[in-house]
């Protein structure tokens, strides 16, 4: 019998991790051989130098991955959200099938193409879980995904996600839930910690500081809190300058100041993994007491709170009553338009 109304795909993008020990070492030459993350003049050098800076870097990051349980959640974590934005979308009246593609391990890109090409869709909806854009992170994998994707159809994308009024709400609610740990909520340190990049993608005008500048400001309106706060950075690698200050230099400067209660809020981040579970619940946790900080707290991700994923069904059904696809390929990144005003 023939569909009477349109089957909907929707791709839900990450970066994706090792989800074992042994796939740290394969992962991180999958992300060292993006070359939307490092510039190589040769294509024939690029592989031998991933190689060789994955070897050297699998070797400090090892341990973050045995400190969380020896792999990372975001596979499963991920796979609960796009479940739950099936379920939603379906209880709204919408006929989808949400996959699940990662740009560095599996479920890799092609594996999601395979999987709706067997879906048999009529419109897609690509939707980047990375709150704010960078072309290293959303450019990324919207550029493997039009690598990959060969079907023409109606195609829609979903960017500007810090400014959805729901996916605010929902980090306000992470938020106040983790200061109500603290016997005196008011006086806690709020520092928002978002993944760190270097400099120079910023200077060639990359907008992922700025929109994190502005995810901080929305989401502190919306809090009303009237608790000090500061922006800081995590996750940097190699010598090169990168976004500035650091979560350690800021944990530092807290302490001298006597601070003693502080709430870790990971602002770029959509589900736990390792920088948030590894690098600021275990490290930034024992940092922090060494300091003398008498009370350190990590909110949790927003993983599948109900209202998150309230806010990806509601970005993906307006999507699709734009006019037309939105979707389109501009040299090495894609232009993507935001859906976010609700």
């Amino acid at each position: 019998m023939a569909r009477t109304s349109k089957r909907i795909g929707v791709v839900l993008f990450q970066l994706g991790g090792p989800d074992s020990l042994g796939a740290v070492e394969p992962f991180l030459y999958n992300l060292f051989c993006d070359p939307d993350i490092i510039e190589f003049p040769s294509r024939i050098g690029r592989r031998p130098l991933a190689r060789l800076i994955a070897r050297a870097r699998a070797k400090s990051v090892w341990h973050h991955y045995q400190t969380i349980g020896g792999g990372s959640p975001i596979r499963r974590l991920t796979e609960e959200q796009a479940a739950a934005l099936q379920t939603r979308l379906t209880e709204e009246g919408v006929d989808a099938r949400c996959v699940v593609a990662m740009r560095y391990w599996h479920p890799l890109t092609g594996e999601a193409v395979a999987q709706l090409e067997r879906a048999d869709i009529d419109q897609l909806v690509l939707l980047p879980m990375y709150p704010q854009f960078s072309r290293t992170t959303t450019g990324s994998s919207l550029n493997e995904w039009n690598r990959l994707w060969r079907r023409s159809i109606p195609t829609f994308c979903i960017g500007g996600l810090y400014r959805n009024p729901l996916y605010l709400a929902a980090l306000v609610e992470k938020i106040d839930q983790t200061l109500a740990r603290f016997s005196d909520p008011a006086t806690a340190h709020l520092v928002f910690s978002a993944h760190g990049l270097p400099i120079s993608v910023i200077e060639k005008g990359d907008p992922y500081q700025r929109e994190i500048e502005e995810t901080v400001a929305l989401v502190l309106r919306r809090g009303a809190w009237v608790n000090p706060y500061r922006l800081c950075y995590q996750s940097k690698v190699g010598a090169g300058r990168w976004l500035q200050p650091s979560l350690r230099a800021t944990l530092r400067q807290l302490a001298a100041e006597k601070a003693r209660d502080v709430c870790v809020i990971p602002i770029s981040f959509v589900s736990d993994h390792v920088e948030t579970l590894g690098e600021i619940d275990h490290e930034a946790r024992e940092e922090a007491r060494s300091l003398g900080i008498r009370q350190f707290e990590m909110t949790p991700g927003l993983n599948d709170s109900p209202k998150f994923i309230q806010a990806l069904a509601a970005s993906v059904i307006e999507a699709l009553q734009e006019p037309g696809p939105v979707c389109e390929p501009q040299g090495r990144s894609l232009a993507v338009q935001s859906t976010a005003a609700l």
